[in-house]
């Protein structure tokens, strides 16, 4: 589902700018999300990471702090502080809207504000840092040359990112004095610190710094060769599966069930990457996987290919089918294995199109159990009884109707 635009009122009266991504299917639980230092919330790594999520059933609240991408207000008159006071405001809305948050995630300074906004939502059940600071005064070392001015004058023009930022005096104040360590013993939900090992901007130590300081439950995750900003789409991938994940024992995560007599459902495809070909699929409320290419044909490797799902297909409903069988006799089948290949190399696929070319799959079937040679046989036969490979071997009809546009 395209992300819904919307605007509520900051902590000094600001609309603030924001997207809510939405699952396709349930709504399972709500999180809201803190961009980095000066960023936004349509950065790479906040898209990937809310949309991944939204797949998973966890809408995310992602916003743009006051002075920030498209909210109002001037940036040079916000601090830490503010930050932490407008992600109160986001809260609150979302419970004014019927989705309450049980879920903060921050990025860098975003990190450490959840931190201390937690400390006041009582609802918040999880809280997840990625790349997190563990003194917010960390990043007064992006603008040192600047310092002198700043003091002097009341605030100054610097250079983040590549683009011009005013910062005033009272930031500088405000994050001298916003240590958050001492109060995170007091933080009533669940922590998970993400950090990676190689990170130039915020350093290790601080994953380690927040960690100590903060009771059980409490997690870490290290990023490997992740950067800070998490620019590889494979990075942010990873993070919002682990969040999902680990945030599933804290927020009770349950699929509500589904009307009594209501059919399976269709899958459902979406594209996750449209700089790749990386795919969510779900099929029905329950089930969700990726589909993708390998790396030699441009995808990140992240998911079975469309071949792999269809080779998939037709090795469980073979495994399944031959079970029953036998459970049916009640012969003695330990277990079933099949091996599916396919002969067709994934780039020649927008050649083939003359009638010769045939699409050969080759199962072999492995059989564990004291069955004899007769009950073998008898079983290698039933495999061709499997709906899916009926299926294969005869011509399938396929409609496509152009559906509504998604905006």
């Amino acid at each position: 589902m395209p992300p819904q635009k919307l605007t509520f009122v900051g902590h000094d009266g600001h609309k603030l700018a924001a997207r809510f991504d939405r699952p396709d299917g349930p709504h399972l639980a709500t999180a809201i999300f803190a961009h980095c230092f000066t960023c936004g919330k349509d950065i790479p790594a906040a898209r990937r990471i809310s949309a991944r999520l939204a797949s998973m059933g966890i809408a995310v609240l992602r916003f743009d702090f006051t002075g920030l991408g498209h909210s109002d207000g001037e940036f040079g008159n916000t601090n830490f502080t503010s930050n932490a006071q407008d992600l109160l405001a986001a809260a609150a809305h979302l419970e004014s809207i019927g989705s309450p948050a049980s879920l903060l995630i921050g990025h860098s300074l975003g990190g450490a504000a959840v931190l201390r906004a937690a400390l006041s939502l009582p609802n918040i059940k999880a809280v997840a840092t990625i790349g997190a600071p563990a003194d917010p005064s960390h990043v007064a070392h992006l603008f040192d040359n600047d310092l002198a001015t700043i003091n002097a004058q009341g605030s100054a023009q610097v250079e983040l990112g590549g683009r011009p930022v005013t910062i005033g005096k009272t930031f500088i104040d405000d994050i001298a004095n916003a240590s958050i360590l001492p109060d995170l013993a007091q933080l009533k939900a669940a922590l998970m610190v993400l950090h990676a090992p190689r990170d130039e901007i915020v350093s290790i130590e601080n994953a380690a710094d927040i960690f100590t300081a903060a009771k059980h439950p409490k997690s870490f995750v290290t990023l490997d060769s992740a950067d800070h900003l998490l620019t590889r789409p494979e990075d942010a991938e990873y993070v919002a599966e682990v969040i999902a994940t680990w945030a599933s024992r804290y927020l009770r995560l349950a699929p509500p069930a589904p009307p009594i007599g209501a059919p399976e459902g269709i899958v459902r495809v979406s594209e996750a990457d449209p700089t790749g070909f990386l795919q969510d699929v779900t099929s029905g409320p329950f089930h969700h996987a990726l589909a993708d290419e390998p790396h030699a044909y441009g995808g990140t490797n992240q998911g079975m290919s469309p071949y792999g799902f269809l080779a998939a297909g037709l090795g469980a409903c073979t495994s399944m089918t031959i079970r029953m069988y036998a459970r049916r006799k009640g012969w003695p089948l330990d277990s079933v294995q099949v091996d599916v290949t396919h002969n067709k190399v994934h780039a020649q696929d927008a050649c083939q199109t003359t009638p010769q070319n045939i699409d050969s799959f080759h199962r072999e079937i492995h059989l564990t159990g004291s069955l004899d040679a007769t009950q073998r046989a008898r079983l290698l036969e039933i495999a061709d009884r499997c709906p899916v490979h009926q299926t294969l071997e005869k011509k399938s009809h396929i409609t496509t109707a152009l559906g509504e546009k998604l905006d």
